[in-house]
């Protein structure tokens, strides 16, 4: 017996170490349920009824998987149904922002809204009032006729680590407040869709549903509005983003009072910095926005801005990419001045600007309306005319600069990149934008169509396939 003792007192002491250490673990992890308990009477659910022409454009078109909104909307009819309209309904998420009935989601959510109905944690449907969205930033203002409602504390986004606990509750696949936590993955995320929101990245789990409910630090404070997810299947693959809570309290703000966002503008069209660009311009290495194109009578051509300066800084806020230099200056309110630190001919210099605002003839990528920015999205790129000095640097006489590639569109699959240049289409030469669009349109989406490019300064062909619009 006393042998026996001898040999299994070691034994238990390892297993009560284990299972102190598993224990001190256990303590260490967050707990939710204080926050929950505090926070869902705030939470809300948001469903929407809109009519839509079942036999239109969208009805022939297949979801986009990658970087989609997600907000439980069904799926649009299929190629060969039958047209007419039909009325749709989807589901999201928000939270109350004021106890006399403001409330807080995505601007997707509400989109072409005829109806918006919200539910209460204490199971009341109201109908709302859209007080006002803004697209660029994926944020709507909704207006319930109550008073007394439970609102959320609105915490300090900019505080935010990567590595930190957050959590979120909404209505994925309409179950009603359901909770998911993880970590920060990522702060000021740029996505190639949005410019003007710095993203939040998490691998909180959410679903279609979730869109426009709120993300909160483990103090239970609101940090962040769930707006997008990246996604192969439809459902969650562990990338989620939110709009920082400052960028959307700031914009509910001009909805409420203004009815409408006033943001920044300068008049540039913008692209990366390659570390060749950045030895050609005098760089040490390759940072800031690199403008190839100045607008006429912008606030840039006001302040003499050109083609071929590298805005290197605003106010003395480093541009490490060029991405960041359109969501400082829209964060600017028109009619300010700013001083951008610009390279200019190997030199640097302060040029003070003062800021417009942005002209509602402009999209979201800061193109000029009609139709070179409509038809753009048919051949997946954003594009712009090589300015002179661009054309002397490439030794050529003609081409359309790529600025942005949409991951999901024909150019991407053919292999272009942002920075290369179109010099020919279908066997013509291009010499500028409109040119590049036109030959768009009328080329033939049933087959394979050469495109010559010039990249880092070697020539190559690709074979882009359009698709049909039939």
């Amino acid at each position: 017996m006393e042998r026996m003792t001898k040999w299994f007192a070691p034994w238990l002491l390892m297993v009560v170490a284990l299972m102190s250490v598993q224990a001190a673990q256990a303590r260490e992890l967050p707990d939710f349920t204080d926050l929950v308990k505090q926070a869902a009477p705030g939470v809300v659910n948001i469903s929407t009824t809109s009519t839509v022409n079942a036999g239109g454009a969208y009805g022939q078109q297949e979801m986009p998987e990658i970087f989609r909104r997600f907000f439980g909307d069904q799926m649009p009819p299929m190629p060969g149904m039958p047209g007419g309209n039909e009325e749709r309904k989807s589901l999201g998420s928000g939270f109350v922002i004021r106890a006399d009935g403001y409330i807080l989601t995505n601007a997707h959510v509400v989109k072409d809204a005829d109806e918006i109905t919200v539910r209460l944690n204490d199971r009341r449907e109201l109908p709302a009032e859209l007080v006002g969205s803004d697209p660029r930033t994926d944020v709507a203002l909704l207006k319930v006729d109550a008073d007394d409602l439970q609102t959320l504390q609105i915490g300090d986004s900019d505080d935010l680590e990567v590595g930190e606990w957050v959590a979120a509750i909404g209505s994925p696949f309409g179950f009603d407040h359901s909770v998911t936590a993880g970590i920060v993955s990522a702060i000021n995320r740029t996505l190639p869709s949005d410019t003007y929101v710095p993203f939040i990245q998490t691998d909180v789990a959410i679903n279609p549903g979730n869109s426009g409910g709120p993300l909160f630090n483990l103090d239970g404070q609101v940090v962040g509005i769930n707006s997008q997810i990246y996604t192969r299947s439809g459902g969650f693959m562990g990338l989620s983003f939110a709009i920082p809570i400052s960028v959307a309290m700031e914009v509910a703000d001009q909805l409420r009072t203004e009815g409408h966002v006033s943001r920044g503008w300068l008049g540039v069209v913008i692209q990366p910095v390659s570390r060749d660009l950045a030895e050609s311009f005098g760089l040490d290495d390759a940072r800031g926005a690199l403008v190839s194109d100045v607008s006429d009578d912008s606030p840039a051509a006001e302040a003499g801005l050109q083609a071929g300066d590298v805005i290197l800084g605003v106010d003395g806020t480093d541009i490490d990419d060029s991405t960041t230099l359109p969501r400082l200056i829209g964060q600017v309110a028109p009619g300010d001045e700013v001083q951008l630190q610009v390279m200019r001919g190997g030199d640097e210099q302060d040029i003070d600007v003062t800021v417009g605002d942005w002209p509602e003839s402009l999209q979201a990528d800061g193109s000029r309306g009609g139709k070179s920015a409509d038809d753009q999205a048919k051949l997946g790129i954003a594009i712009s005319d090589l300015s002179d000095q661009q054309k002397q640097q490439l030794d050529i006489d003609h081409g359309v600069l790529v600025r942005r590639v949409d991951p999901r569109g024909a150019a991407a699959g053919a292999g272009i990149q942002p920075g290369d240049v179109i010099v020919s289409f279908d066997q013509q030469a291009v010499s500028s934008a409109d040119e590049l669009i036109d030959a768009v349109k009328q080329a033939d989406g049933d087959r394979a169509i050469p495109v010559r490019l010039i990249r880092d300064g070697n020539s190559l062909f690709v074979a882009l396939r359009l698709g049909s619009d039939d």
